[in-house]
């Protein structure tokens, strides 16, 4: 008697508005990777494409506000999605139509503000920076580092204090959480140790910590921290849990790194072991 095949779970769909990065460790092809091994399905509205390495980024090719707009349509209109991250923007006018378009969508967004690329080349200008106010009111979760956190809300971020406080401020103003990263603190109170804080429109904040990894490989950290939520989102996950598993993706990624290239290396998304079923591994 022939068995009836069962009908594999529907994978969580996550658009991912952002540039695409040639060598591979950041941007769109961090982001499908990283959505691909949490059991997503990835989906994608390229804003830029990049000429860029280990090293530098040598060259940026925008697309125009339309396309990308036509980009996000066609995969909104038809497949749909369980949840959106944005990333590089690189334009005023890409920055206002996303905001456009997202103004009527109703799931969770994750917007990674990205200003500058792990190798220090600037991905943003200050009109850009600028068009980020009426994004951030359209989103769930923004994720800035401390250098990002300090250009959106024009103070200087130095000490835990100050962080919270900016933080804080940020997300009270367009009614969002924000996940402050430490990565770049300098902060001698947290001394070896890596602390992000998650704060609430309401100022509540849950930290999160782990001990800082002595390593050049960190192209991409932001792109893959900021899907992994997006898509543990999508699978159904709480928003402080999400945070705090795709931190272990994102850390586990960091410390499989291949070691390649000869600067700010890409991370081992392949490497990272999430069950036979990422999503099902993903539940508690």
């Amino acid at each position: 008697m022939a068995r009836e095949a069962v009908k594999p779970s529907r994978p969580p769909r996550v658009l991912v508005i952002a540039g695409s990065d040639s060598s591979g460790g950041a941007g769109i092809q961090a982001d499908i990777k990283t959505v691909t091994m949490l059991g997503g399905y990835a989906m994608t509205a390229i804003t830029a494409v990049t000429a860029q390495n280990s090293i530098g980024v040598q060259g940026v090719e925008m697309l125009s506000a339309e396309f990308v707009t036509q980009q996000i349509n066609s995969c909104l209109d038809d497949i749909g999605a369980d949840a959106i991250k944005i990333g590089m923007l690189g334009s005023h006018e890409v920055a206002a139509a996303v905001a456009n378009r997202l103004e009527s969508w109703s799931g969770a967004i994750i917007f990674d503000p990205v200003m500058v690329a792990t190798s220090g080349a600037a991905l943003a200008d200050a009109e850009t920076i600028e068009g980020f106010a009426r994004l951030m009111e359209l989103c769930t979760l923004v994720t800035p580092n401390l250098p990002e956190l300090a250009a959106l809300i024009g103070q200087p971020v130095d000490s835990a204090e100050s962080i919270y406080e900016a933080a804080a401020l940020l997300a009270k103003r367009h009614d969002c959480h924000v996940l402050a990263k430490g990565g770049h603190s300098g902060d001698a109170a947290s001394g070896d140790r890596v602390i992000d804080r998650l704060v609430a429109p309401v100022g509540s904040v849950r930290s999160f910590d782990h001990h800082r990894i002595d390593t050049r490989h960190t192209h991409g950290t932001g792109c893959t921290l900021s899907s992994a939520i997006a898509v543990l989102l999508g699978h159904g996950q709480r928003l402080d849990h999400a945070v705090r598993l795709a931190r272990q993706f994102t850390l586990a990624a960091l410390e499989n790194a291949p070691g390649f290239g000869a600067g700010n290396g890409p991370m081992g998304h392949q490497a990272v072991r999430t069950g036979p079923s990422a999503g099902q591994g993903f539940n508690s």
